[in-house]
């Protein structure tokens, strides 16, 4: 019979008590502990099983990837470092090599997260019809309005798209002045604020704060300030205390020896190197195809194909450091490494 493959939600310190991590087990989650740090695991069965392109196998995946990290921290797992969504590894031992190769990346990050939570803030305006009919009378919409009508008995469909567009512009920059403010406000508590794409045009802000702990309160006590400075007219849901997703979440990339290879040939690199000269070959190969800086010469497609190759060496030079603790990089083709995962902190 096939084993079943494994699907990773986060990883915590093993400073816990075995209590907890036996409740944790009636989540139907276990642990896999390599050293003093352990991944939170299950098998796949179907509520991990996804299609990428398939949207709504992804949202049942997600909701189920956070619950299961909320559980966690409900059972008094306040430090955890979430996975990427749809982290899945065939066996244990892959599992052990993540924790292995990524040991000190992870102790760094949970010390950073020790006593930090991500609060989620969304912003709308609370009457957007309102707003836009303010937008509407804006001194540039209504010369604009005005110009058009006296070049024309009535609003043909073109002039329809320019009042659009300069509609969508000053919606734009009204909602940017006001993110500004909340964003200014709430940094006075945050350490690092994340920025999300909105849903729609009534949203102004869509962000994630990561702060202690015990700023919790003063956040909130700002969000009553700022709803009371903008008489009401925002609409503020906040989501939290999270784990810090947005800012701490964890990403394995199995890297290609082909494409190492590869990208070793493409940047013209020795079969030893260092990260210090895979950078100055990339900047000496940038020289030559880069559009702006080649003189009529500038080659895109090459330019896109050595930024490429940069970022696979660069990627397998991390890799090799954190699974051999090493600087020296060896690129001959038959020692370049298979198997190998690249343990970070996603972008």
């Amino acid at each position: 019979m096939a084993t079943k493959r494994i699907y990773i939600y986060g990883i915590v310190p093993n400073f816990y008590g075995t209590a907890q991590f036996q409740e944790m087990e009636k989540s139907g989650v276990y642990a896999i502990t390599h050293m003093n740090i352990s991944a939170i695991v299950s098998e796949c069965g179907e509520t991990c099983t996804f299609n990428p392109c398939d949207k709504e196998s992804l949202v049942k995946l997600l909701a189920h990837h956070q619950r299961t990290i909320e559980e966690l921290v409900d059972h008094g797992f306040s430090m955890i470092l979430p996975m990427r969504l749809g982290t899945i590894v065939n066996s244990t031992d892959d599992v052990q090599k993540i924790l292995a190769n990524g040991h000190d990346l992870i102790i760094d990050a949970l010390n950073k997260i020790e006593n930090m939570t991500e609060i989620d803030l969304a912003v709308t305006w609370g009457d957007f019809g309102g707003t836009l009919k303010f937008i509407a009378n804006h001194p540039e919409i209504i010369a604009l309005k005005e110009q058009i009508l006296k070049t024309s008995e009535k609003i043909l469909q073109i002039d329809q798209v320019k009042l659009g567009i300069l509609v969508q512009e000053k919606l734009d920059e009204k909602n940017k002045q006001v993110e500004l403010k909340v964003l200014d406000a709430l940094s006075a508590v945050s350490q690092d604020i994340k920025i999300h794409e909105v849903m729609n045009d009534q949203m102004i802000t869509n962000s994630a704060f990561l702060m202690q702990r015990k700023n919790r309160e003063k956040f909130e006590k700002i969000i009553d300030e700022l709803d009371e400075g903008f008489s009401g007219s925002l609409n503020f849901k906040i989501v939290g205390p999270l784990p810090c997703y947005s800012f701490y979440t964890l990403e394995v990339r199995e890297l290609n020896p082909e494409l190492v290879e590869q990208a070793r040939k493409e940047l013209g690199m020795n079969e030893k190197t260092t990260e210090t000269e895979i950078k100055q070959a990339y900047l000496e190969k940038a020289k030559l195809f880069h559009p702006d800086a080649a003189q009529n010469n500038g080659d895109t497609r090459n330019f896109l194909m050595i930024q490429k190759a940069y970022q696979t060496l660069l990627d397998y030079s991390a890799a090799v450091q954190q699974s051999l603790k090493v600087e020296t990089i060896p690129l001959a083709k038959e020692q370049v490494m298979e198997n190998l995962v690249l343990v970070k902190i996603r972008d």
